[in-house]
């Protein structure tokens, strides 16, 4: 591979965050493979709060799947502005390979990768503060499934990790991420899913203002706000027991 100029070399911030990844797939599970290279597996992305935002399934290799989300190319979830690689501060993924070797004749790997992606997607809405996750395409509703080792990891390295964790931030990157996401419903015709995701973009970023507006000591108390706060958890309750219906 020719090696790259000046001109082509990386801002090391991403540099730093792109080496994180690549070690986190360099580790080594019980039979001293990297977990990266599993073909077959599961992966859910968690923010600076470790709140979940996005479970995904990979039959193409996961160091492969998960790297072009967190790197920008393209793929659906980006491309459309449903996630911010940004956004992403922990990786947890699932290796299946060898639950997929010895599955029983009776079963394709796709039944199974779907089974486990919706035991997956049960479990992170359990830990989310709003009951929902960024996906835009409905997870098959299946069967619950118990589930091999998972491997989870940080993948901000500590120098940066306060500085993108920051609120204000956060709070712009997610506000300009509603924007752009709008901007493509309203040009497009487009799925329930998406619109639903537009939803829940705008109740993360609630969610992390009003969380800003506590740590700094400061009172909303407005009739109004009450009055939105008491919808938007009607709306969470019912997201959340269709998911996991």
């Amino acid at each position: 591979m020719a090696k790259e100029s000046k001109n082509d070399e990386l801002p090391e911030e991403v540099s730093a965050i792109r080496r994180e990844i690549g070690k986190f797939f360099d580790t080594l599970d019980e039979k001293n493979r990297k977990i990266g290279s599993s073909t077959y597996g599961i992966y859910a992305f968690f923010d600076y709060d470790q709140e979940p935002i996005y479970v995904g399934q990979t039959y193409e290799k996961l160091r492969g799947r998960v790297g072009r989300h967190l790197t920008n190319q393209r793929t659906d979830a980006v491309a459309m502005n449903v996630l911010d690689p940004f956004e992403v501060a922990e990786i947890e993924i699932w290796p299946l390979d060898d639950a997929i070797e010895f599955l029983p004749k009776t079963e394709n790997k796709k039944s199974y990768l779907d089974k486990a992606e919706y035991t997956v997607f049960c479990q992170v809405l359990e830990k989310s503060s709003l009951g929902a996750v960024l996906n835009e395409k409905e997870i098959i509703e299946t069967e619950i499934i118990e589930l091999p080792k998972s491997y989870r990891q940080r993948i901000i390295p500590e120098s940066l990790f306060e500085s993108r964790k920051h609120p204000d931030v956060r709070l712009a990157r997610r506000a300009n991420t509603i924007a752009n996401l709008a901007r493509v419903i309203s040009e497009r015709s487009v799925s329930k899913g998406l619109r639903r995701t537009l939803l829940t973009q705008a109740r993360r970023l609630e969610l992390l203002a009003s969380r800003r507006l506590e740590e700094l000591g400061i009172e909303d108390s407005s009739e109004e706000s009450n009055t939105q706060g008491e919808s938007g958890n009607g709306i969470r309750r019912a997201t959340s027991s269709r998911s996991t219906k």
